[in-house]
């Protein structure tokens, strides 16, 4: 869920970059703030959950090399950690197991378009509060809430056409084991988060086709709201009910989070928060250059030197 919303905030200042979208510029700040404590807080998984041994024996070395042996000066071991740790993409593990309910080729195409949903979402969960707060509605314009509202909506269908053709081509393969997965996703245990998030990401933007609800600042922050939970809930779903019904009955069960596992969910978005107060008590959270580009008195400039 980190992740996706870490690589939102780089396709969505990349994207509208290169689309010339200038109406981008009061809203990259926080795409790309977001990134960099999205990544923060996806990266303490990892660290808790390493359990090798021998990547602490190679990482922690490495601030203080003059202190360990030769071996550990060339760049070479940095990089096997990297290929052995990072070499990997999180749509194409699921695209090449065999998992029933993973073994899907638009996973790739899915995530990237979940990512964007996700990460319009969050922009706008943190740029709506902020506008009220600090009083920026000049800079932040309703303008900008309608067009990141109508953005969440076209990568929301592209969502829901993903969740439809996966279930399709779960029935047409004829294949029992994915039926099976996707019938248990529906029916079994986890169907009610499974129905929720079907509400949360398909049902629930459909609102966003009417103008007042884009128009109203309150009811755009509900609906990012919903949205997040319901991606949530979508990682949630394909990891866990898939994994819970293998090719192997002896290693069947349910999956219910610990408090240690609510606790560690939760501390990264206090992490988020914490993050995110101090980059705006320290930091302009709006460009001031990109925005100054657009005032009057820029485009007089512009005209003089022509």
């Amino acid at each position: 869920w980190w992740i996706g919303i870490g690589h939102a905030g780089t396709l969505i200042s990349a994207i509208l970059l290169l689309l010339n979208q200038r109406w981008r510029n009061s809203i990259n700040r926080f795409a790309e703030a977001m990134t960099l404590f999205a990544v923060a807080c996806a990266g303490m998984f990892p660290l808790l959950h390493l359990g090798r041994p021998w990547l602490f024996y190679w990482l922690f070395p490495y601030p203080n090399t003059m202190n360990v042996q030769p071996n550990f000066r060339s760049p070479l071991v940095w990089d096997v950690f990297a290929v052995s740790t990072y070499a990997t993409v999180v749509s194409f593990d699921f695209t090449i197991a065999i998992v029933p309910g993973w073994h899907s080729t638009f996973f790739p195409p899915y995530f990237v378009a979940g990512a964007i949903y996700s990460g319009f979402a969050m922009v706008l969960a943190l740029a709506i509060p902020l506008r009220k707060a600090y009083g920026l509605q000049g800079l932040i314009t309703g303008k900008h809430l309608d067009n990141c509202a109508k953005v969440m909506l076209a990568t929301g269908l592209i969502v829901a056409y993903a969740y439809i053709l996966e279930t399709f081509t779960a029935w047409y393969s004829g294949n029992v084991y994915e039926q099976a997965a996707f019938w248990h996703r529906m029916t079994g245990p986890y169907a009610s988060s499974y129905w929720l998030l079907v509400g949360c990401n398909i049902a629930a933007p459909q609102a966003l086709w009417f103008k007042r609800v884009r128009g109203n600042a309150a009811l755009l922050f509900c609906w990012s709201l919903v949205v997040l939970v319901g991606m949530w809930l979508e990682r949630y779903v394909i990891i866990v009910s898939s994994l819970a019904q293998d090719y192997l009955p002896s290693s069947w069960g349910n999956f219910h989070p610990t408090r240690w596992d609510w606790g560690t969910y939760l501390g990264t978005i206090g992490m988020f928060l914490f993050l995110f107060f101090i980059f705006i008590r320290l930091l302009p959270v709006i460009s001031i250059f990109e925005v100054r580009t657009l005032l009057p008195q820029a485009k007089v400039g512009e005209e003089a030197q022509r």
